[in-house]
């Protein structure tokens, strides 16, 4: 699938609630999901994903972008799929979230999926992925150490009650 287009709307007029109107730049985003996928309760499958942005590897849980028409659970099982090779025989949603309010209207849906079979993974070309089965202990060590930044994958264990 090509990478999708981001549509960046700028000086686009805003009225205010006092009545004021500014002009803002801002990215009107489609939407996306990112997922826990756990192999049982202690363990849970992470990424270790290079971000041309940052030059650099990060960890983090599958994630991505809705395509158009496309709902947040199916979605989900796609990214899940395709970043990762597994297939979550239940999934369940738990929470969405803003994570950059100040310019995009972006909101990640955040899932969790448990009964997993592994199948093949399929990357995007752009997609540099290692997988890496995690316990509670080595999150919380990533963690704590500075070595676990992205914001939505924390927020996602957040809303799994696993930090």
């Amino acid at each position: 699938m090509a990478r999708r287009k981001l549509d960046i709307r700028q000086h686009y007029p805003i009225k205010l609630p006092n009545g004021r109107t500014i002009r803002i730049t801002y990215i009107n985003h489609p939407g996306a999901v990112i997922v826990a996928p756990f192999l049982n309760k202690d363990t849970v499958v992470m990424m270790r994903q290079f971000r041309p942005a940052l030059k650099k590897y990060i960890y983090e849980l599958p994630a991505g972008t809705l395509d158009p028409h496309e709902s947040a659970a199916a979605c989900a099982r796609r990214e899940l799929l395709e970043e990762t090779g597994l297939k979550a025989k239940k999934l369940t949603k738990l929470g969405s979230i803003y994570p950059v309010p100040g310019y995009s209207t972006e909101v990640i849906h955040i899932f969790k999926a448990e009964q997993l079979t592994m199948t093949h993974a399929q990357p995007e070309e752009y997609e540099v992925i290692k997988i890496m089965p995690m316990t509670r202990p080595k999150v919380r060590r990533l963690l704590a150490q500075g070595k676990l930044m992205d914001a939505k994958t924390i927020c996602t264990f957040a809303f799994c009650k696993w930090l």
